[in-house]
C-alpha cells in the first residue's frame, strides 16, 4: 500500500462485503457453497433465491429518499456492500456474475484500452473484434453453480441476449429475455419452480433516469417509486420459500456544469495523451511513450483537490482493482483520475454525449461506492 492520503473516498470490500460476494453468499445459503474463502456477507438458508439488481440505487440514495421507497425501506437491511472500482455498471455486473475483482475479470471500466491498439473497448456496446471469452476467460460464478446442480437464470432485456458483456459476465446461466416488468416477474416466478435455483433480475431504468435528469429530480423519485412497486409485486408473486435479495451496482451523484473540467477548454490537459478513456467521474488516461510523469504533474496541478490523480502502479498498490492479472494490467489507464465531490472531467470533442448527463458515477465517494443489501 502507498501512503497517499485519499480523503472522502471509500475503498472496495473485495472478498468481504462487495457486490462480487453476493453470489457466493447465495451459493452458501442454497447449501451449494462455491468452495471459496467465506465472505463477510451471510444470507439465510433457502431452496431458491432471486437477486433483484437495481442499476444506480446507491445505499446513500435509498437512505435519503426512503419515503419514495417504503417497501424497499421495510426490508431487512444488511450492512451496505461496496461496488468495485470504478463504480460503473459494466465493471460491477461482471464482478457480480464472476465473483471476481475487476483486476482479475478484466472489465476495468466503461471504456478501456484494447492492448496493442489505439482503440478503446466500450464495454456496454462491445467491439465485435474483441472476443468476450478471451477478454474474460475465467469461469463465471454462474458456471460454477450450474456445475453444482443449481439452476441459474438471468432475466434481462432481450437486446442483451448474447451481447459481449452478457457473455463475459453472465455466461453459464439460462438467459430469459423480458422487456417489461410483468414479463420479468413472470419469468422469475417460473425460474424458481426448480430448486435449488438462483434467478438474477436486472432493471436499468433508475440509472437511465438519474443520468438524464439527476438523482435530485422529481423524475428520479417517481422512477424510484416504480422500482419500489416492482420489488413489492415481485415478492408477492414469488413462492413463500423463495428469498428475495435487492442490491445495486453503484450509486450516483449530480454534477452541475460549473463543477466540470472540459479538457478541450484546458488545452494543457491534452498534452501527452494517446487515448482519453474511462468516464467522467473516473478517467483513464493512456499516455504517449515517456509522458506519464508529465501527465501526472499537469493533471495534479490543474485539478488540485477536485480529483485524485494516480499512476496505474499507485492505484494497483492501493488495491483499487484487487488482484491484477498480467493480461489485464495494460487495459488500465497509465494515469487514473478519480473525482471528488460533484466534479467531473469531460471532453466536448471525444465524449460529447456526457455534456447532456446530469447524474454520474464511477469514482470512489461513499455516494457511488456503497450499495444496499436488502433481504426479505
Amino acid at each position: 500500500m502507498t501512503d497517499l492520503d485519499l480523503p472522502g473516498f471509500l475503498g472496495p470490500g473485495y472478498g468481504a462485503h462487495s457486490l462480487g460476494d453476493v453470489v457466493p453468499a447465495v451459493a452458501a445459503a442454497l447449501g451449494t457453497p462455491l468452495g471459496d474463502a467465506p465472505t463477510g456477507l451471510s444470507l439465510p438458508p433457502a431452496p431458491s433465491y432471486v437477486v433483484f439488481l437495481v442499476d444506480g440505487l446507491g445505499a446513500r440514495l435509498l437512505d435519503r429518499y426512503a419515503h419514495a421507497a417504503p417497501y424497499l425501506s421495510s426490508l431487512r437491511r444488511l450492512a451496505p456492500a461496496t461496488a468495485g472500482i470504478p463504480s460503473t455498471t459494466a465493471t460491477s455486473l461482471t464482478s457480480f456474475g464472476t465473483a471476481l475483482p475487476p483486476g482479475t475479470h478484466g472489465v476495468v471500466g466503461f471504456s478501456s484500452r484494447i492492448p496493442g491498439t489505439e482503440r478503446l473497448l466500450l464495454t456496454l456496446q462491445w467491439d465485435k473484434g474483441v472476443d468476450p471469452l478471451e477478454w474474460q476467460p475465467h469461469p463465471t460464478a454462474f458456471d460454477r453453480l450450474r456445475a453444482l446442480g443449481v439452476a441459474v437464470t438471468v432475466v434481462n432485456k432481450r437486446e442483451f441476449a448474447g451481447s459481449g458483456l452478457t457473455v463475459a459476465a453472465h455466461r453459464g446461466a439460462e438467459f430469459v429475455g423480458a422487456d417489461k416488468v410483468g414479463e420479468r416477474i413472470a419469468a422469475a416466478v417460473t425460474a424458481t419452480g426448480t430448486t435449488p435455483s438462483l434467478t438474477y433480475l436486472y432493471d436499468g431504468d433508475l440509472d437511465w433516469t438519474g443520468h438524464r435528469y439527476g438523482v435530485s429530480s422529481s423524475q428520479w423519485l417517481q422512477q424510484l417509486a416504480m422500482i419500489d412497486a416492482e420489488a413489492e409485486q415481485l415478492r408477492e408473486a414469488l413462492p413463500p420459500q423463495t428469498r428475495l435479495v435487492v442490491v445495486a451496482d453503484h450509486g450516483m451523484v449530480d454534477s452541475p456544469t460549473e463543477a466540470r473540467t472540459d479538457i478541450d477548454a484546458v488545452h494543457e490537459l491534452r498534452d501527452g495523451l494517446a487515448l482519453f478513456g474511462g468516464e467522467a467521474r473516473f478517467r483513464q488516461l493512456y499516455c504517449q511513450r515517456g509522458a506519464i510523469d508529465d501527465v501526472v504533474t499537469t493533471w495534479r496541478t490543474v485539478l488540485g483537490e477536485r480529483a485524485t490523480v494516480l499512476t496505474r502502479d499507485e492505484a494497483i498498490d492501493l488495491g483499487w482493482f484487487g488482484a491484477v492479472a498480467p493480461s489485464v494490467r495494460p487495459r488500465i489507464g497509465d494515469v487514473l483520475v478519480a473525482s471528488h465531490g460533484d466534479h467531473a472531467v469531460v471532453s466536448t470533442v471525444d465524449w460529447a454525449y456526457e455534456a447532456g448527463l446530469v447524474g454520474l458515477h464511477g469514482s470512489m465517494t461513499p455516494e457511488e461506492m456503497l450499495i444496499p443489501v436488502l433481504v426479505d
